[in-house]
């Protein structure tokens, strides 16, 4: 009986069947992960999109009342003065949205960033156990 406890239980077939499901089960993970990672960034262009359409539109109608109001009003004495502080004031508003886009866009993490880090991870514990 104190042999039977001593023989290995599998040997070299049963090491690489264990070693494939560990690699199988670490692919799972890896790919639940970037699965996340593509939903929560669908999700959030999705929202930024609406978003933006809904607050163009706004100020868009906003904006046009605005300067219709405003040329009204200054019709009889500087209706052109108004029309071209206006124009600079909507240009000057269009140029820092359009480089505020510009700075986000460059700013913004890198996608699948948990992914790559955890696959770096990976690779790092199979460089030391090795």
């Amino acid at each position: 009986m104190a042999e039977e406890e001593h023989r290995p239980t599998g040997g070299i077939l049963d090491s690489v069947r264990q070693l494939g499901a560990t690699f199988v089960g670490l692919l799972h993970t890896r790919i639940e992960i970037v699965s996340a990672e593509f939903e929560e960034e669908r999700i959030r262009l999705r929202q930024a999109l609406l978003l933006a359409i809904v607050a163009g539109f706004s100020l868009a109608v906003a904006a046009l009342l605005a300067v219709m109001f405003l040329v009204v009003l200054f019709w009889d004495t500087h209706r052109l003065i108004a029309m071209g502080v206006l124009f600079l004031v909507f240009f000057g508003v269009g140029a820092g949205c359009v480089l505020t886009l510009v700075r986000h866009n460059r700013s913004r993490p890198r996608l699948f960033a948990t992914t790559l880090s955890e696959l770096a991870k990976d690779g790092e514990r199979l460089r030391k156990s090795s």
